[in-house]
C-alpha cells in the first residue's frame, strides 16, 4: 500500500510543482539545472528548454556569486548551510532586469543521507518592492512640502507668515496669533516653540473654549486637596507643567472675566496661586494665545480686559483664510491626496482635471481643515482611479457654480488624446501630456496640472522622464 503511495506521488509530483505560484527549481551539487515548474518562466522569463541541463549561474543571483568566492570547498551557500530560509535577494530575468525575490531552498539527499542536489523556490515580490519604493517617494514628497513645520504653501501671504513665525520663535515676548477657525493656529504655535529656545522643554496646549469655566482655573493654575468638592488629591495646573517652556492657550476669546484677572497677575509677575491655596509659586512660561474671533471689538464692548490684550498682544500673527491664498489649494489638496493614498488600500490614483478646478471655484468657509475633510470624504466615495467632482462632500458641489474645467487641448506632436486628466491614462501619461502641451517648461506643467514645480520635477525623475526629449511647442 505505501509503494503504491509513493508511485502515485512521483506520478503527481510534476502537476503539485505545477500548481504552484512560486518559481520551483531543482540543481545537482555541481548547479546544474535538473527541473523547473511551471511559474519557472513566469518569474524569471526562461522557459524549461532553455534551462534544463544549464548552470543555475545563469540567474546570476548575488549571493551565490559571493558564495562561489569563497575558499571552503562550497560553490552555493545553500550546500554549505544545508538551507537558505526568507532570503531577500535578486535574481537577473531573461529580458536582462533585475527582479527582486524572497529565496527558500534546501538541500535533498538520497536514502545514504548523501546530499544529491537542492530545491529552491523563488517568490517574485516586485509589486511588494514597487509600493514601498511608491510610499517612500510619496513620504520624500511630503517631507519637502512639509518643510516649515508641517505648515503647507507658498503664497506670497504664507511666507510672510513663515517669516513672522521665524522672528517670533527668536523672542520671548507673547505672541496672538488671529485666523479664523480651521486656518492652521495650533500648527503655528507649535512652530513657534519648535523653532525658539524652548524647543527642548515642555509644549503645553490648553483649549479655554472647552473647559467648564468652574473647571478651567483648576486646569490652568492646579488645585489644593479640599480645594472643592471632588478635589481629592492636590493636582499641579497647566502652567506649572509647562515651566520652561511655553504654554498655548487656544480660544483665549472664550476665558472667563475672572480667569482673565488672573492670568493676567501670571503675565505681569510671573506666579500662579493653585485653586484652595495662597501660596505663590513661580513659573517660567512662554504665553502663546489664538483666537477667531475680533478682540479689538471685545474690548470695546466690555467683554475682554483692554489690559490683558494689551499684554497678550506684544506680537501679533495674522494667518490668511484659505480663499485668500487659493494658489496653495493645488499644493495642499496633492498633501491630503498622497496621506490619504498611504492610509488607503483604495486603488485611488490621481485627482481629475474637473475636481481641482472645483476646488479651486470654492470659497472654503471652514479653510484648510474643511478642504481636508473633503479629501476623506472622497476617499472614502472614491472606488478608485480619478477623484472626480461627484466624489466631492455634497455641500461642496453644490455650492460650486463654476463650469467645469475643460481639459487642455494637447500639442499636435502628442499621441495622447484630450480627455488626459479626466481618466484614462496613467499618471505617467499624463505628465508627458502636460509636458508636451506647455513646450516642457516644468512650471506651466505644474500649473496645468494643479500641483508645484517640485512635484513635476520629482514626478520626471520618478518615471523616468528625459526633459531633452519633450519637443517645443
Amino acid at each position: 500500500m505505501n509503494k503504491m503511495l509513493e508511485q502515485e506521488l512521483n506520478t503527481y509530483w510534476r502537476t503539485v510543482v505545477d500548481t504552484i505560484q512560486d518559481a520551483v527549481m531543482i540543481v545537482d551539487t555541481d548547479g546544474t539545472i535538473v527541473t523547473v515548474n511551471a511559474a519557472f518562466a513566469d518569474v524569471t522569463g526562461y522557459g524549461v528548454e532553455e534551462v534544463v541541463g544549464r548552470s543555475c549561474t545563469i540567474l546570476q543571483c548575488p549571493t551565490c556569486n559571493m558564495g562561489r568566492g569563497q575558499s571552503d570547498g562550497h560553490w552555493c551557500p545553500l550546500f554549505r548551510s544545508g538551507a537558505v530560509r526568507r532570503h531577500r535577494c535578486t535574481i537577473r530575468h531573461r529580458s536582462g532586469h533585475d527582479v527582486p525575490v524572497i529565496k527558500n531552498a534546501a538541500v535533498l539527499r538520497d536514502p545514504a543521507e548523501r546530499v544529491i542536489g537542492g530545491v529552491e523556490t523563488l517568490t517574485d515580490i516586485s509589486a511588494i518592492v514597487d509600493r514601498d519604493r511608491r510610499i517612500d517617494a510619496y513620504r520624500r514628497e511630503l517631507s519637502a512640502q512639509d518643510g516649515f513645520e508641517g505648515i503647507i504653501g507658498h503664497s506670497p501671504a504664507m511666507q510672510a507668515v513663515f517669516a513672522m513665525i521665524e522672528n517670533a520663535a527668536g523672542s520671548d515676548a507673547p505672541v496672538i496669533v488671529f485666523g479664523e477657525s480651521g486656518t492652521g493656529k495650533e500648527l503655528v504655535a507649535r512652530a513657534i516653540h519648535n523653532r525658539g529656545p524652548r524647543r527642548d522643554r515642555p509644549f503645553v496646549k490648553v483649549n479655554c473654549a472647552a473647559l467648564a469655566e468652574t473647571l478651567l482655573e483648576s486646569e490652568l493654575f492646579g488645585h489644593v486637596r479640599g480645594a472643592f468638592t471632588g478635589a481629592v488629591q492636590t493636582r499641579q495646573g497647566r502652567f506649572e507643567a509647562a515651566h520652561g517652556g511655553d504654554i498655548f492657550l487656544d480660544e483665549i476669546g472664550d476665558l472667563p472675566m475672572t480667569t482673565q484677572v488672573k492670568l493676567l497677575r501670571v503675565l505681569e509677575e510671573k506666579v500662579i496661586e493653585r485653586v484652595g491655596d495662597n501660596r505663590p509659586i513661580a513659573v517660567d512660561v512662554r504665553i502663546i494665545t489664538a483666537t477667531n474671533r475680533d478682540l479689538p471689538r471685545m474690548v470695546a464692548e466690555g467683554r475682554f480686559r483692554e489690559d490683558l490684550f494689551y499684554r497678550i498682544n506684544v506680537i501679533p500673527l495674522m494667518l490668511p483664510p484659505l480663499r485668500e491664498r487659493m494658489e496653495d489649494i493645488p499644493l495642499l489638496a496633492e498633501s491630503f491626496f498622497h496621506r490619504l493614498q498611504l492610509k488607503s488600500d483604495k486603488p485611488v490614483e490621481t485627482i481629475a482635471y474637473d475636481t481641482m478646478g472645483m476646488l479651486m471655484a470654492y470659497g472654503w468657509p471652514g479653510n484648510v481643515r474643511e478642504l481636508r475633510s473633503a479629501f476623506e470624504y472622497a476617499f472614502v466615495a472614491c472606488p478608485g482611479g480619478a477623484i472626480q467632482p461627484l466624489h466631492l462632500p455634497p455641500g461642496i458641489v453644490g455650492q460650486c457654480t463654476c463650469a467645469p474645467a475643460s481639459p487642455p487641448v494637447y500639442n499636435e506632436k502628442s499621441s495622447l488624446r484630450p480627455a488626459v486628466l479626466t481618466g484614462g491614462l496613467s499618471p505617467r501619461e499624463i505628465l508627458i501630456a502636460a509636458l508636451v502641451q506647455t513646450g516642457g517648461n516644468q512650471s506651466a506643467a505644474a500649473r496645468l496640472l494643479g500641483v508645484s514645480r517640485g512635484t513635476v520635477w520629482n514626478r520626471m525623475r520618478k518615471y523616468g522622464i528625459d526633459p531633452r526629449q519633450i519637443p517645443d511647442r
